[in-house]
């Protein structure tokens, strides 16, 4: 293609062919198009290499240095997406919105328009250095207010685009509910929206197709994603104020057969950090984790699935930590919650700052704790061990189904079992199961497979009572209200640092660590909140069904 155009170039009489020679040797050397390396030498200026490029994708040209446009014309495209986008609205013609654009790919970006203003759009080309100063001048100063106000609307403004009055509405149902996050899906004929209440998915509402195109959109504009980008998965942040609250949103985009769903992750920052109690540790769990958080070096993991809790633990730990003479480093992807004391840095892979360059780079800083929030490769789980054995109290997340397959997991990454046997002081598996509404929860005599499941002897316990969900106005009908946590406790000593240096089988790791009381199964936890009338049989079935199986 970009022969042709120079062929095109040439014709017109707007370069030699000695200059396009020349181009074209730029062009190789810098990996640039034919047009930009002709520009790059001087050969061609900005004006006549846009007119050339206009007329061979057969688009019109638009010089907007000249004339004003019409304030009904700026209105019809939002600040925030001419911004984002680089797109310009120049005029209406013939029923269309003419927009202006700065390279001729853009015209993807036009059907997006489309569907958020409810019209036609066509393209026009215009000089780049013209449209950057168009957009400075006539929405430039406006960019940090429109944005901020589009964000944090309320619902009802009539001044907001519809979409605009969607996702704002979409968002303060989801906090009011208590939702952890929001699932935005295409099905074909309908757009589902879910929200995730108490770890379970809730369906809330089913909107017509046509919105999905417009409402997909807007979030992307919000996480400062690409909006013409449908092909690929996608990652944002979103930062909003609803009610008066801040709240950070983690946006994840999949295009699926029927279209892109966005996941978006809530993260309300003015909700309170809970205390280890507050989270299901008992009184015996709560003793052993403090014993533990209070040694003055080696590596704490809390394992688990997404969305099981693992940051809030590790949250809270640091609150009870969090002294004076104490210096306490974070390294977080994204930073959740800002602790007053705590030193906290955000990964930002884009310029590299990675969570083992940053651990790196801490050890710099004399810290006493320092706090990784995963380990996902070996670089970062080797600059963590290095850190636990030179004295530092290291505190970290890692993705395995049970506790010791922590131990596992480490070596599989290429850490030397030595180094593993050396660091690890303990490891705290966990899961959240739903808490009984206090409402309306009804007591009933379990048989004995209930019993016999949660690890228990019925013959010990032939009068106990368990209580189960019913579902009244409180709880919506769910019988369910707010999460508790179930923890699988396992902590290294001299005799499983041995197996661990030999590297022994996690099955001999396993069995040692039960038969020596060093591994706490997580339905042993389990079987206490039932017994205390936190939670139903059904619930621990649900999360620890795979363990069950083994």
């Amino acid at each position: 293609m970009s022969g042709s155009f120079g062929d095109l170039l040439l014709k017109a009489g707007l370069v030699s062919e000695a200059q396009l020679r020349e181009g074209r040797a730029q062009q190789r050397n810098k990996g640039v198009r034919i047009g930009e390396a002709l520009l790059q030498l001087g050969h061609i200026d900005e004006r006549g290499l846009t007119r050339a490029l206009a007329k061979q994708q057969g688009l019109p040209f638009v010089d907007l240095g000249k004339g004003k446009i019409a304030a009904a014309v700026l209105e019809r495209v939002p600040a925030e997406f001419a911004l984002e986008q680089g797109v310009m609205p120049v005029m209406e013609k013939g029923g269309r919105l003419i927009v202006a654009i700065d390279d001729h790919l853009k015209r993807l970006v036009a059907d997006q328009l489309s569907f958020m203003i409810g019209s036609e759009v066509a393209c026009a080309l215009a000089m780049p250095s013209a449209l950057k100063e168009a957009l400075e001048r006539y929405y430039g100063a406006r960019k940090e207010d429109t944005v901020a106000a589009s964000m944090g609307a309320e619902d009802g403004d009539a001044s907001d685009a519809p979409i605009v009055r969607l996702v704002t509405r979409m968002f303060k149902e989801a906090l009011d509910l208590r939702a952890s996050d929001i699932h935005v899906e295409p099905m074909g004929s309908v757009l589902r929206i879910r929200y995730r209440i108490d770890g379970v998915l809730r369906e809330v509402a089913e909107h017509p197709l046509h919105l999905a195109a417009p409402l997909i959109s807007r979030l992307k504009i919000m996480g400062s994603m690409d909006i013409a980008e449908k092909r690929k998965p996608q990652d944002g942040r979103i930062g909003i104020r609803i009610d008066g609250r801040d709240v950070d949103v983690r946006a994840s985009i999949l295009p699926s057969n029927h279209g892109e769903s966005i996941v978006l992750r809530l993260l309300d920052r003015s909700a309170n950090l809970l205390h280890l109690s507050d989270l299901g540790f008992e009184a015996e769990d709560y003793r052993w984790f403090q014993k533990l958080i209070e040694r003055p070096h080696g590596i704490v993991l809390v394992t688990g699935p997404t969305g099981s809790g693992k940051t809030t633990s590790l949250y809270a730990a640091l609150s009870e930590l969090n002294r004076p003479d104490v210096k306490i480093i974070t390294a977080e992807d994204p930073v959740e919650y800002h602790l007053a004391g705590i030193n906290q840095v955000q990964v930002n892979t884009r310029i590299g700052l990675t969570f083992a360059r940053i651990l790196k780079a801490m050890l710099r800083a004399a810290p006493n704790i320092i706090l990784v929030g995963e380990i996902r490769d070996y670089e970062t789980a080797e600059v963590a061990i290095q850190a636990a054995l030179t004295g530092h109290l290291v505190f970290s997340t890692l993705h395995t189904n049970d506790a010791p397959s922590a131990i596992t997991r480490l070596q599989d990454m290429g850490v030397q079992p030595f180094l593993v046997s050396s660091a690890i002081q303990g490891v705290i598996a966990q899961r959240l199961v739903r808490r009984l509404c206090k409402e309306c929860a009804e007591e009933y005599r379990p048989d004995e497979a209930e019993i016999r499941f949660l690890g228990l002897d019925p013959k010990s316990f032939t009068d106990q009572t368990f209580r189960r969900p019913k579902g009244c106005r409180v709880c919506e009908g769910a019988g369910y209200r707010g999460r508790l946590g179930l923890f699988e406790l396992f902590e290294m000593d001299t005799d499983l640092r041995d197996l661990t240096f030999r590297g022994a089988s996690l099955d001999k790791i396993r069995d040692l660590a039960l038969s020596t009381g060093k591994l706490q199964p997580i339905l042993v936890s389990g079987a206490r909140k039932v017994l205390a009338g936190q939670t139903s049989v059904t619930e621990i079935l649900r999360v620890t069904r795979a363990a069950a199986t083994e």
